[in-house]
């Protein structure tokens, strides 16, 4: 799957990360704590290719993300979704547009998927919305926008980073749910939050492993969370 070996990463100076290993297994379920700044987007870029290693070494599939090509990263990120933290959408698009975007970006034709959109949408509780523009959407449909859209080429490993920062305790739960969801499905699931109370929760539900960066340095949280 993806896995990270003693790699190190910074820039203009500034070690962010450093002997950083993980190894995200298939069907495994992660929490990716720390405080702001700590490096836990970077962390995610890592997982799929989108920075590269200053030191170490990245597997995204059983091969060297330093020696991909760009068509080859391309082709291993249609296994990986990515839930962005910021949620950025073609405003000009509708809702299932945009979902259905990354499919359109591949070459297929989305009418050969309408059917896969329909339940995605409807699995995410945005079937009413199909039609509607981003700006017209609530922070929380927004995010579940974000998750459908990262889930709709049926990818094996799901990063989300931050993906409840802006959004209400029940919303939050159900996005929580569909992760869960996901990951019983068989997808591997790595989420960055700052949200502890959110962690307890999906402990009742799924052996999650916690993870914290904490002086550029990657740990296991203590068992009491």
């Amino acid at each position: 799957m993806i896995e990270l070996q003693d790699v190190t990463y910074g820039y203009g100076g500034t070690t962010l990360l450093a002997g950083i290993s993980l190894r995200l297994a298939p069907g495994s379920f992660h929490f990716l704590t720390g405080p702001s700044g700590a490096g836990k987007t970077t962390l995610i870029k890592l997982c799929y290719g989108e920075l590269v290693a200053g030191q170490g070494r990245v597997n995204l599939f059983g091969a060297d993300a330093a020696a991909m090509s760009r068509d080859d990263i391309a082709l291993a990120r249609r296994k990986i979704g990515v839930v962005h933290q910021d949620c950025q959408f073609l405003d000009h698009l509708s809702v299932a547009e945009n979902v259905a975007l990354p499919v359109t970006v591949s070459g297929r034709v989305t009418s050969q998927i309408e059917g896969d959109l329909n339940d995605l949408l409807a699995w995410v509780g945005l079937s009413d919305h199909r039609e509607a523009l981003p700006p017209e959407l609530s922070g929380g449909e927004r995010q579940r926008a974000a998750l459908a859209r990262a889930v709709i080429m049926s990818p094996e490993v799901i990063l989300a980073d931050e993906p409840t920062g802006n959004i209400d305790w029940e919303m939050s739960l159900r996005l929580l749910s569909l992760l869960v969801e996901l990951n019983r499905m068989g997808k591997t699931v790595l989420i960055a939050t700052h949200d502890m109370n959110l962690i307890r929760q999906a402990k009742k539900h799924v052996a999650a492993r916690v993870l914290r960066i904490a002086d550029r340095q990657l740990m296991s949280a203590g068992a009491d969370l």
